[in-house]
């Protein structure tokens, strides 16, 4: 039986074209191996799952390939690229900070440098989490990141660029990486999909990607539990099941009962989310967000900043159509505050309830 590989290390990036939403970085870094201008140290921040190990072991990788592409990349072929794609290779040395942050571990670091490569330029060193090591472990660390031997490159990696004291950011190329639109993750994921031969819905990839919060990696980890819950075929219901996620059904439901001023129907449809097991205030902050998603829907200038795909993308706008912008902007308010008094509440139901029924009544108003 052949051995499970996750799709977050199956279809990690190995080369700088296959990064996803990160070309501003990836361009730089490309230019500056090109025009031989290697900085002797560089720090690469950004949130978790973003590519920023993969793009130092790309770049780490692409430096001391012997015989790169026209467009600046690994050729794969050549002995430094087959020893890095096997994991054998001497040149790249990855370092963990979160576990390594003494100032012991850092004299040994500093011992190993003076070594040169066996094969190729450059010795990469690649720390991770390096917010983690300790300030005496930071300040043994200064000198050699300032005056390192020149076969030497140090990759920096840290989702805490603040912890970071400053003499150490100063020695420093500094790339900040982007959190992955849902529309890039989407197409990514696609891409996955495809190449796994599993059918799945726009609309499903599409919560995936929400729910990843910008990050590659977690969109793929969410991919594959929906894989083993659902087989090769996905479905939108089957995403929002399996990742306890309201279905916007409800929330266009409720938008036409508000417009109605039907409070009876408003109280039926929020009582059916509770006995579905859904938290209040995972609730009001949804309503929140379908009340702005609506009006951004009303200008087309605007409709750029509505992350969904598909159908439901017209679903949204064409309630936005029979919506006013004076009542979205109010509905949001109550929901906001609703959402602001929920952790103080005694009486949480009857808070968001009584929300509901000031929304409802908006329109009751502004009728009579």
């Amino acid at each position: 039986m052949e051995n499970f590989i996750v799709s977050a290390r199956k279809y990690r990036p190995d080369s700088f074209q296959t990064v996803v939403a990160q070309a501003s970085i990836t361009n730089t870094l490309k230019n500056a191996i090109k025009s031989n201008q290697l900085a002797h140290a560089y720090l690469f921040c950004g949130p978790r799952g973003v590519g920023k190990t993969t793009c130092a072991r790309i770049f780490a990788k692409t430096i001391n390939c012997t015989n790169l592409t026209d467009d600046t990349e690994a050729c794969n072929t050549c002995e430094s690229c087959t020893s890095f794609n096997s994991s054998r290779s001497f040149n790249i040395h990855e370092l963990d900070a979160a576990s390594n942050n003494s100032v012991d571990d850092i004299r040994n670091l500093t011992d190993q440098v003076r070594v040169p490569p066996q094969m190729g330029k450059y010795s990469v060193y690649i720390i991770d989490e390096v917010h983690m090591l300790s300030s005496q472990a930071f300040n043994a660390f200064l000198k050699t990141l300032e005056e390192p031997p020149k076969h030497a490159i140090f990759i920096l990696a840290t989702t805490e660029k603040h912890k970071i004291i400053p003499t150490i950011l100063s020695r420093c190329q500094i790339f900040d990486f982007n959190r992955i639109g849902v529309a890039d993750i989407s197409e990514h994921l696609e891409y996955v999909a495809k190449s796994e031969s599993v059918e799945v819905e726009g609309e499903g990839l599409n919560i995936i990607a929400q729910k990843a919060d910008g990050a590659m990696r977690d969109a793929l980890s969410i991919f594959d539990q929906i894989v083993s819950f659902s087989g090769k075929k996905i479905t939108y219901q089957d995403v929002i099941t399996n990742l306890n996620v309201l279905d916007y059904d409800y929330y266009f439901r409720l938008v036409d009962e508000f417009l109605k001023n039907n409070v009876t129907e408003v109280m039926v449809i929020f009582n059916d989310i509770l006995n579905h097991g859904f938290d209040g205030h995972h609730f009001i902050t949804g309503l929140s967000s379908h009340f702005r998603d609506l009006l951004v829907c009303k200008d087309p200038v605007t409709i750029q900043l509505l992350e969904v795909g598909g159908d439901i993308k017209e679903r949204y706008r064409a309630q936005a159509a029979a919506t006013e912008s004076d009542f979205l902007l109010d509905a949001m308010q109550i929901a906001n505050t609703c959402d602001m008094q929920y952790k103080t509440s005694q009486n949480k139901r009857l808070l968001i309830e009584l929300a509901l029924i000031r929304i409802a009544q908006l329109t009751l108003k502004k009728n009579s």
